[in-house]
């Protein structure tokens, strides 16, 4: 069982202005596939709160992969490859690569994501796009690779040569 939280990216979503529509269209891909939902929070475009909450959820709640979405485009405000990327240990660049490389088939916007991914003690994170599609194009690109990279990471996964 991968122990999953999602951490959606919004000022508009955490101010209430707006209902987000891309934390629940992920959690139902997940849920779907046998993830377990360990935390869901939106926070605003901030820098600090963005590394708090991540964190938070690899530090103490010690998940197993946590999924941002939002802030990964050109905007003053997106700021969370930032964030991750100042929060990770080690940097995962074939999981966004491939979420670009894949986008790129549907959307020539695709090449403007910053999207990061890594790894934090044995949590993965990975940025996800703030569009409910988007978010869940680019997580069903990934999820066959997903359960043997945290059993790894983990330690619940053996040899990778054989």
């Amino acid at each position: 069982m991968i122990r999953t939280g999602i951490l959606t990216i919004s000022d508009k979503c955490s101010r209430g202005e707006r209902a987000d529509e891309t934390g629940p269209a992920i959690r139902q891909v997940l849920e779907g596939n046998g993830y377990i939902m360990g935390f869901y929070k939106t926070v605003p475009d901030e820098k600090e709160m963005i590394e708090k909450e991540l964190i938070y959820m690899c530090d103490n709640m010690q998940l197993d992969l946590v999924l941002t979405n939002g802030g990964t485009g050109f905007s003053q405000r997106d700021v969370t490859p930032e964030a991750t990327l100042s929060v990770i240990e080690k940097q995962v660049p074939g999981i966004a690569e491939a979420m670009r490389t894949e986008s790129l088939k549907i959307t020539p916007k695709a090449m403007l994501s910053r999207a990061v991914s890594g790894i934090r003690g044995k949590t993965l994170i990975i940025n996800l796009p703030g569009s409910p599609k988007g978010a869940v194009e680019n997580l069903r690109i990934i999820m066959p690779a997903l359960p043997h990279g945290i059993d790894i990471l983990t330690g619940a996964g053996g040899e990778c040569a054989r």
